[in-house]
């Protein structure tokens, strides 16, 4: 937020004062002055600090940084503090020189007349559209507290979530970084210089040998044009997906892919259901939840799936209508909704099928880094297999008949 430097006169004391003031603009400044009574000789914005605005722009604003936030935010409203003074505080105490200029905005925009929800959905990239849906569920029904923390409780369980998958990740694609890495500099660099000696002998070569060292001619000679054929297939895919067609063929396939297909769907499933049971706990309706959750999947089929039940429910069938039909939603998903449906006890159901594949998604990566393991260690051993037979069996062939 930008600071203003300002001359007044203070007609107390009759006196000239001199000091600074933060506001949105110039304007907003000068109604706050004249507000305390206060006669504007001059008002200026102050020179920006080049180190502070760097700062500002460098500093990023973490998933942990709205998950303190929001759960600081719920105590502070809990206490009966003002939510423009509860902004106000969290603004001071923020630690990230850019949220903390975000949160400060939203305290003026919400003391000029505005809501909170309103606020927060100026700012998408920072504050989805589940996390505003709940905060104006929660300013409509007099229940902010319990709203902010439904937030701030279901993000550190998304978070936690992210995090398992991401550690389980790490180690299989670095070994496998590494192992193309190390391959290519061999091919490239360590094979011709080897062959080279097995060559000058006149002997002849294997056939897996004669491959290694066509595959070294051409990485040495062409290596740039692979490289660009790599980026332009690259660019060619990211096209692709933006596109509706391709990003909903490619969010189907990956569905159906072995292990990791079974996984992706389990973690989908945990993240709409625990959305959808945030939301109805948060006073939102069927129709509304079911787009909002449908959002947070971030995946186009599912989001059909979704979007076909809105309709169904919209002409008052069951929300499970669809899900029933489709098989890329369990039966347990499906059984356990209808079940809570009729009971009038959906969020029960949904918080349920959410702890359910929560440990099925932290069981599926354990077993999935068991069985990794050991087939990287295989690939590993595989790829020195190859370099040893196709290049340094045919020269200790040469050194044993000298």
């Amino acid at each position: 937020m930008p600071t203003f430097n300002f001359k007044v006169i203070n007609p107390a004391t009759s006196r000239q004062e001199v000091g600074s003031i933060e506001s949105v603009d110039e304007a907003h400044a000068a109604d706050s002055l004249t507000t305390r009574g206060l006669q504007i000789i001059s008002l200026k914005e102050a020179s920006i600090n080049p180190g502070s605005s760097i700062m500002s722009a460098l500093s990023r604003i973490k998933v942990k940084d709205i998950v303190d936030f929001s759960r600081q935010f719920s105590v502070m409203v809990g206490a009966s503090v003002p939510v423009v003074e509860s902004l106000k505080v969290l603004a001071k105490q923020s630690v990230n020189p850019k949220f903390q200029k975000i949160i400060s905005e939203i305290s003026d925009e919400v003391d000029s007349g505005g809501t909170l929800s309103g606020a927060l959905a100026k700012r998408p990239k920072l504050f989805s559209n589940f996390y505003v849906s709940v905060v104006k569920s929660g300013e409509q029904s007099g229940k902010l507290e319990d709203s902010l923390n439904y937030i701030a409780d279901e993000m550190e369980k998304d978070y936690d979530m992210n995090s398992k998958i991401r550690g389980a990740m790490i180690y299989p694609i670095f070994v496998i970084t590494l192992m193309v890495g190390i391959g290519v500099l061999m091919i490239m660099f360590v094979v011709p210089r080897l062959t080279t000696i097995v060559i000058e002998t006149g002997s002849e070569l294997p056939q897996a040998t004669k491959v290694m060292i066509a595959l070294s001619d051409f990485l040495i000679a062409y290596w740039w044009a692979l490289l660009g054929l790599i980026i332009v297939m690259l660019a060619i895919f990211r096209i692709y997906l933006k596109t509706k067609a391709g990003r909903f063929k490619f969010d189907y396939i990956i569905l159906k892919l072995p292990v990791f297909g079974r996984l992706l769907q389990m973690i989908y499933l945990v993240r709409f259901t625990r959305s959808m049971n945030t939301l109805i706990l948060g006073g939102v309706n069927i129709s509304s939840s079911l787009e909002v959750a449908g959002e947070v999947i971030n995946n186009l089929y599912y989001k059909k799936l979704i979007e076909d039940t809105i309709v169904e429910v919209q002409s008052g069938n069951s929300i499970c209508t669809i899900f029933i039909k489709t098989k890329e939603i369990p039966t347990m998903v499906s059984q356990m909704m209808l079940v809570g449906e009729k009971t009038g006890k959906l969020d029960v159901s949904l918080e349920k099928v959410t702890n359910f594949y929560n440990r099925e998604i932290t069981g599926l990566l354990a077993n999935l880094m068991s069985l990794l393991e050991p087939m990287l260690m295989v690939a590993m051993g595989l790829g020195v297999g190859v370099l040893v037979w196709a290049v340094l069996m045919p020269m200790y062939q040469v050194v044993s008949n000298i």
